[in-house]
């Protein structure tokens, strides 16, 4: 910026003040987050200090009671001149940090002490370096990996997976080694604002969801784009409007969404059909895998849905709620949803 300054004064040109405020402004902030960046990872490394102490007073446990007393004497000196940060509830925390950081430099510079605090309570390994690693790839503030971990978006994704995706997950986060790698179930949209006890139309919840896009994107998952309004395909003399169209980038695919209310019907999956053979026809690049379709439905049929689907490996089904379950609830329909796949599987091995 300085030599357009420089330049502009040398050839009697004006400037334009609005370019040299922006560029004020960007250093400005760009300063702004790399300080308050700095402040996160300071308050981290105190707090793992804090939890090394705290690990090693009670790490033998001839001496525990002695160290729980040393760590209460220890957090009321802390809280009197720092505050409630330091409360033993807050101690324990930290000690259970570093047991699992034992080796600072290994601690993820990138999240900051309200991630950890949401990643901490966290017992499984797998599960916990699952979020760790996909907060980072897509740069989730905390109150996002909360929302993240309370709706259980690693077993989600994990419903019909094999043992060794999950150990890589646990490694690199989201693996996307074929299309239908990006799906999850159930997808849950209780940001939509819809309440449970209430009919709605389909197109009331297609608006819902594209008011709150921010937010449907994230529940979609990484690597999904959006495409604009309501695409009109036409497909002989008619015009077809699908709910939804969307880019995966990871997928490198076109991803086709429709809305169903009411229990899935044999020509919804036609009419998906149609949509996706379009997409492959007319959207789809030579380096592009082909097109998909997810009907997220509120009920569905499993045997009619598996004589219309087949063997086809471009369309798919998925349930939704426009609510927030409790955690025993998501439980239980992942639980549900794991059995109905399975009992998939079997039939199709059975008839092979």
């Amino acid at each position: 910026m300085s030599d357009k300054i420089i330049n502009a004064q040398k050839n009697n040109n004006m400037l334009d003040i609005q370019e040299i405020y922006e560029d004020i402004r960007g250093r400005i902030y760009e300063a702004r987050r790399r300080i308050y960046k700095h402040i996160d990872n300071s308050a981290t490394e105190i707090n793992w200090y804090v939890g090394k102490i705290a690990s090693e007073l009670l790490g033998d446990n001839k001496r525990a009671d002695y160290g729980k007393q040393i760590i209460e004497a220890l957090s009321k000196k802390l809280q009197a001149e720092f505050g409630s940060g330091f409360a033993p509830v807050s101690i324990r925390r930290m000690r259970r940090f570093y047991d699992y950081f034992p080796i600072w430099s290994a601690v993820p510079t990138e999240l900051t002490w309200s991630h950890f605090q949401e990643l901490i309570p966290i017992t499984r390994k797998e599960e916990r370096d699952f979020y760790m690693q996909e907060c980072i790839k897509s740069n989730w503030g905390y109150r996002e990996l909360r929302r993240q971990i309370g709706t259980k978006l690693y077993d989600r994704l994990l419903i019909s997976q094999d043992e060794n995706y999950v150990l890589d997950m646990s490694k690199e986060g989201l693996i996307v080694n074929k299309p239908e790698d990006i799906l999850k179930a159930p997808y849950i949209f209780e940001f939509a604002g819809l309440k449970q006890d209430k009919s709605y139309l389909e197109s009331d919840l297609q608006k819902a969801l594209l008011s709150h896009l921010s937010e449907f994107l994230l529940e979609l998952g990484r690597g999904f784009y959006y495409g604009g309004e309501k695409e009109r395909l036409r497909i002989g003399d008619e015009y077809y409007y699908p709910d939804l169209v969307f880019y995966n980038r990871l997928a490198k695919c076109f991803v086709i969404i429709d809305l169903k209310m009411n229990k899935l019907t044999h020509g919804d999956i036609g009419q998906m059909q149609m949509y996706v053979n379009y997409f492959k026809q007319t959207k789809m690049l030579e380096w592009e895998n082909e097109p998909i379709g997810i009907l997220l439905c509120a009920s569905k049929n499993d045997t009619m849905v598996e004589m219309t689907l087949g063997d086809n490996k471009n369309i798919y089904t998925a349930s939704y709620l426009t609510y927030l379950p409790t955690k025993e609830e998501l439980i239980t329909v992942i639980e549900d949803e794991k059995e109905r796949i399975e009992s998939i599987k079997n039939l199709k091995d059975e008839a092979n």
